[in-house]
């Protein structure tokens, strides 16, 4: 990995953090509300038409903007091969204290588990 990509790594690290607490109050909404069991946040810095905004990209909020999706969404817009959902979804629930995210970046499309409590666990390191 080039350094100049563990440096965007670093900074998307710092950015998570102040949306904590946003993305737990979604969450818990979308799971009492039975919307979803997988809920997914997308993170963008472009337009999206995908998911229900929850937080827009400004100089308060920040460079991301937030969209909170499923993996029902994901499935219609074929985004994830019907074969490979059960093993999104064992890999979902083996991470059910972390919040599912799908950051589009410079450094490309990809999904990352991040822990929903403010301690991060030593055991994963700092890039959850």
């Amino acid at each position: 990995m080039k350094k100049q990509s563990i440096e965007k790594y670093l900074e998307l690290e710092d950015d998570l953090r102040r949306y904590r607490k946003a993305l737990n109050q979604a969450q818990e909404v979308m799971l009492d509300q039975e919307v979803t069991a997988y809920p997914i946040f997308i993170f963008h810095q472009q337009e999206l038409e995908m998911g229900v905004p929850i937080i827009l990209a400004s100089e308060q909020t920040g460079v991301w903007s937030i969209h909170a999706s499923s993996l029902e969404e994901f499935m219609v817009k074929n985004l994830i091969d019907a074969e490979k959902i059960p093993d999104f979804q064992k890999l979902f629930k083996e991470h059910n204290h972390h919040f599912c995210l799908f950051v589009l970046s410079e450094l490309g499309a990809q999904f990352i588990f991040y822990p929903r409590d403010k301690e991060i666990y030593k055991e994963y390191g700092n890039l959850n």
